[in-house]
């Protein structure tokens, strides 16, 4: 007798947690009863109809979802790899449990399609140069379908574009020759401008009688200076120094 006693407490207790829900924060919980939608519950504390309302519960939290690498050709017929990172987060939990089946596998599905149709319509010069444009392409592009599904697309980013072996080297051959011109171009113009003092020096020196011929003395007794050697000097620059000592007496 105490057993049967017993079972209408053990019943109540069942009953009581079935219809007991506690929703943190960041979840809310759909409810359906017999089958039919009634509303979206939480946070706090739940009470449901036990075996008539059943909840589904759904986090509003950022979720980053990762993309996996994708073979892409470009619009210039290069293969390259992609992966990238969505951000999402659920705005309307009713949606997002009754408009789409997994939302969270949807989302993937849809953004793996569409990280090669917005990379291929691009070449590749811009997909590598421009990857700030192509991330707000591919948020756009899924934000235009994930909206009735009730989840918000936070942002996109692009993680890596891997290029095959030979467009590496190919890039590489293409970087060299680009630094070999700027030191050519860098080289040249050192050569204008000294050509210029040069010509500045030259004209300067005409102006004096004699002074090359000293400016030549002088770069001779320097060198002898350096070095012991004997050095001739022609019999007309003899002439000139003798002349500028000379007038100085």
């Amino acid at each position: 007798m105490a057993i049967f006693g017993l079972f209408p407490l053990v019943l109540l207790l069942v009953l009581l947690g079935a219809s007991v829900r506690i929703l943190k924060e960041y979840e809310r919980g759909v409810v359906f009863r017999l089958g039919r939608c009634v509303g979206v519950r939480g946070p706090g504390l739940i009470l449901l109809i036990p075996a008539l309302e059943q909840m589904t519960t759904v986090s509003l939290r950022t979720v980053a979802s990762e993309i996996p690498a994708q073979d892409v050709v470009t619009r210039d017929n290069v293969t390259v790899k992609v992966t990238a990172v969505v951000y999402s987060k659920v705005v309307d939990p009713q949606k997002a449990i009754i408009e789409v089946e997994r939302y969270e596998y949807a989302l993937s599905q849809l953004a793996q399609t569409a990280l090669r149709a917005v990379i291929g319509q691009h070449i590749l010069d811009e997909a590598l140069g421009e990857q700030a444009m192509l991330q707000d392409a591919l948020g756009l592009h899924l934000a235009a379908q994930t909206t009735k599904w009730g989840v918000k697309i936070d942002h996109v980013e692009m993680k890596n574009i891997d290029l095959p072996v030979e467009m590496q080297r190919a890039m590489a051959k293409e970087a060299e020759a680009e630094r070999e011109r700027r030191a050519k171009i860098i080289h040249a113009d050192g050569e204008l401008q000294a050509s210029y003092k040069l010509a500045e020096a030259a004209a300067r020196l005409a102006q004096t009688p004699g002074a090359l011929q000293l400016r030549t003395l002088q770069t001779m007794t320097e060198i002898s200076a350096e070095k012991n050697s004997t050095i001739l000097f022609p019999y007309e620059l003899m002439n000139v120094v003798k002349e500028a000592v000379t007038k100085r007496e």
